[in-house]
């Protein structure tokens, strides 16, 4: 026989009603023997006449401290009996919301998360566990449809720059008069179109990276990465304005070299002309901490979540092998989160963004 919750409890309710049964009946047939027990009182005695018989008050204490204790047993024995059915029962009513629970998960797959416990009645341990677990299902839920939209997503992004590459060899083999000089053309654009696939790859591998957290540490300073960074920038474009802090940390240091280059690269990227970008590091709190603004165009405010996402765009459709990948701002994120750090990121009034990270202590 399986020993399931229901019989252990069971068990554990009979046994602890034996032992302090058990204690009941040996602490009554205590204070019962030690106590005075009064016996009959004595006949008068009548002159000249036979002497009544008295029973010994030793041997009818004993008489009924005997009896006492076998009734006792009997009793004890027979709500032994009753406990266990008791305890069955009772069991099986404390447990009954658990097997409910434990039906409605076998019928929860990766197809059909929508499924929840919603348990009612008492806010009770039973009603909280019931509660976690559908919190802990909405997280899977959500992490099941980012991936899924995910994976379509860079599915798109991928087929179509191959697309794009076997149509146009299909259209320079189909053409009987190509020359030297249309051929080499036609190469270089599938060139052009594979160094995006190598971008968008090396993006993703990143993403892929950054989202399994931190395999090793090594100290680092943001003032020395984000100079760096500035000093390869090309010189046509915004201006750069910087005032770069000693902000030293440790991490990943080319998870953060990526962080601060793809933030350089969108300011300079989604810009306007004569327009601006402020590069600035420093220690708050004791956390290092980057900030890099920009002029560029008006954001709306509840538009920011979607910059967050992979693959999107606030431009109206995709731009697939165009200049961005629509991954910037999600690598970042999943670099910040691997960092156990915070990313803030606010629209500016004339247009722009002001985005703030602050990443780890170095000695946490």
């Amino acid at each position: 026989m399986r020993r399931t919750v229901r019989l252990r409890l069971t068990l554990l309710y009979s046994g602890l009603f034996l032992v302090a049964g058990a204690l009941l009946v040996a602490l009554i047939y205590l204070l019962v023997e030690f106590s005075p027990f009064p016996g009959p009182p004595a006949a008068p005695a009548s002159p000249g006449g036979p002497v009544p018989s008295v029973r010994a008050p030793g041997l009818e204490q004993t008489g009924h401290l005997r009896r006492l204790l076998v009734n006792s047993l009997i009793a004890l024995v027979v709500m032994a009996f009753a406990a266990m059915l008791l305890g069955w029962h009772m069991a099986g009513r404390v447990l009954r919301p658990l097997g409910e629970m434990t039906a409605t998960v076998r019928r929860i797959t990766a197809d059909r998360l929508d499924r929840r416990l919603a348990a009612s009645g008492p806010d009770d341990e039973l009603k909280e566990l019931a509660d976690t677990f559908d919190e802990l299902l909405d997280r899977l839920e959500a992490a099941f449809t980012a991936q899924r939209r995910f994976v379509a997503n860079a599915s798109h992004e991928l087929r179509t720059p191959l697309t794009l590459q076997r149509a146009m060899a299909e259209v320079a083999l189909a053409d009987p008069a190509a020359d030297t000089e249309s051929l080499r053309k036609v190469l270089e654009r599938v060139l052009v179109a594979g160094r995006n696939q190598e971008r968008l790859i090396e993006a993703l591998l990143t993403l892929a990276r950054s989202q399994q957290g931190l395999q090793h540490r090594q100290s680092f300073d943001l003032a020395e990465i984000a100079g760096r960074a500035i000093g390869h920038r090309d010189d046509q474009g915004p201006r750069v304005e910087s005032v770069l802090r000693r902000a030293p940390g440790r991490g990943d240091r080319a998870l953060v070299e990526r962080l601060v280059g793809n933030l350089l690269d969108n300011a300079l990227r989604h810009n306007v002309p004569g327009g601006w970008v402020r590069v600035e590091t420093a220690v708050r709190s004791g956390r290092p901490t980057l900030g890099v603004s920009n002029s560029g165009p008006v954001i709306p405010a509840d538009r920011l979540p979607v910059l967050l996402q992979p693959f999107q765009r606030l431009e109206a459709g995709r731009k697939a092998g165009g200049e961005g990948l629509g991954l910037g701002l999600s690598i970042v994120a999943a670099i910040v989160e691997a960092h156990r750090g915070t990313l803030e990121i606010r629209p500016l009034p004339a247009g722009g963004l002001d985005v703030s990270v602050t990443l780890d202590r170095p000695g946490a």
